[in-house]
């Protein structure tokens, strides 16, 4: 009687595991296939959805023609070509390019964005395609050529960004001037309405190129960061494709001659293509 219970025991802890084993594997299974939805989906629907810049040449702009242009709209279109896909736009400010994210909006941004340890808590970077530091821009009549001549000068900078970040973190006596967009930022400074601009390095030196009344006189502020495309969390069959393709171009040479037709033309001789393209 006691090994007809014994055996009837092992045979329930048995069929227990074997229930067990058969729900991890479907578990691991559903993961695996939602891991792999996303792309799916998006070759399935013909489109991907990237957010970029309307208004901050020579990376994502609109020209006179209406058409949307620039280094990053190169990259994201090329994206959309090896995805199979045709590319959506949708037009962000650099404060809104998380929230475009992580509310479903768009499916990857290609705006010119930064990584840095507090985005990367909130969003996922694929690998960079570009390197870049905080740089200062003023009038050649008043320009300020040293950080320590910043104390206490009014600076402006677009919400959102690394140069807000490096200021009130690192240069607390500044006083800076927020804006919502960098055709905001860029009129303000043409108006007076401050001493300075901090922003991104590289298209500075373009904006001086076509402004030459204003120098950067500061070219690099603290350390040199990268730009790379932004992917929801958890997106994880999109960030591996991205990454992927991304040392694919790389390999092919893509940012290098992407370099010559979308930003050398904008730039004058401060700036060269190892300054901003990363090399395999």
């Amino acid at each position: 009687m006691k090994k007809n219970r014994l055996f009837g025991l092992l045979t329930v802890a048995a069929a227990l595991l074997v229930f067990a084993t058969a729900c991890g594997k479907s578990s691991s299974s559903s993961a695996s296939n939602s891991d792999n939805a996303a792309v799916a989906k998006i070759k399935k629907a013909g489109k991907i959805k990237i957010a970029v810049f309307g208004d901050l040449p020579p990376y994502g702009w609109i020209n006179k023609s209406g058409k949307r242009v620039g280094y990053d709209l190169a990259l994201a279109r090329r994206i959309a070509k090896d995805l199979g896909v045709k590319p959506e736009f949708t037009q962000v400010n650099a404060n809104g390019r998380v929230d475009a994210l992580n509310a479903g909006k768009v499916d990857l941004v290609l705006a010119n964005f930064t990584v840095t340890p507090e985005r990367k808590q909130v969003i996922a970077f694929a690998k960079p395609y570009m390197k870049v530091s905080v740089g200062v821009v003023s009038p050649k009549d008043a320009a300020i050529t040293k950080p320590s001549k910043l104390a206490g000068k009014s600076v402006i900078v677009t919400k959102g960004t690394t140069a807000e970040q490096y200021f009130t973190q690192s240069q607390k006596s500044v006083k800076l001037q927020k804006y919502d967009s960098k055709t905001q930022q860029f009129n303000a400074l043409k108006s007076g309405r401050a001493d300075a601009l901090a922003d991104d390095n590289s298209y500075l030196y373009a904006w001086v190129k076509k402004n030459p009344k204003y120098r950067v006189g500061i070219k690099t502020l603290g350390p040199n960061s990268y730009i790379a495309p932004g992917v929801k969390k958890g997106n994880k069959s999109l960030l591996n494709w991205t990454n992927k393709e991304i040392t694919k171009l790389t390999n092919d040479g893509f940012f290098e001659k992407a370099y010559k037709q979308e930003l050398a033309p904008y730039f004058g001789s401060d700036i060269k293509a190892k300054d901003i393209v990363i090399t395999k």
